[in-house]
């Protein structure tokens, strides 16, 4: 638990130089490898986990429930149904942009589709695929 509040300070403390998806990308394998030395992000594990059904949450059971099977396309929050926007950062410029925003939206959608916290490896690796997205 103590490595997971280091690693939001170095997020939230890094917005000097995390301001591009490749950067909160880095950012996030560094917290990864502080509990698995050598870890590597797999955009292969990331889509698997991004299209897997989860039982532990409380309102969606796939990160694709809201953000569709295209992370490219406009999703719908599954409980409110307002718009969300594309989650892939070739499409919306804004994504993984603003390291306080990533952790905030880990924070609250790992929540509800997954009933707890993401872990590192699963937080890099999603984002290695959502980088990947062309």
């Amino acid at each position: 638990m103590k490595t997971r509040y280091v690693f939001v300070f170095m997020l939230v403390g890094s917005t000097a130089w995390a301001n591009s998806p490749q950067q909160i990308l880095d950012l996030l394998v560094q917290e990864a490898r502080q509990v698995q030395p050598g870890f590597t992000a797999s955009a292969t594990r990331g889509e698997q986990f991004y299209r897997a059904k989860h039982t532990g949450g409380k309102e969606a059971d796939s990160c694709a429930s809201c953000h569709t099977d295209n992370p490219k396309a406009e999703g719908k929050h599954i409980k409110t149904h307002k718009a969300i926007e594309p989650l892939a950062p070739s499409v919306n410029k804004q994504r993984f942009t603003d390291p306080a925003q990533v952790e905030k939206w880990f924070r609250r959608n790992c929540r509800e589709v997954l009933g707890r916290v993401c872990t590192p490896q699963e937080k890099a690796d999603f984002a290695a695929y959502v980088l990947s997205v062309k």
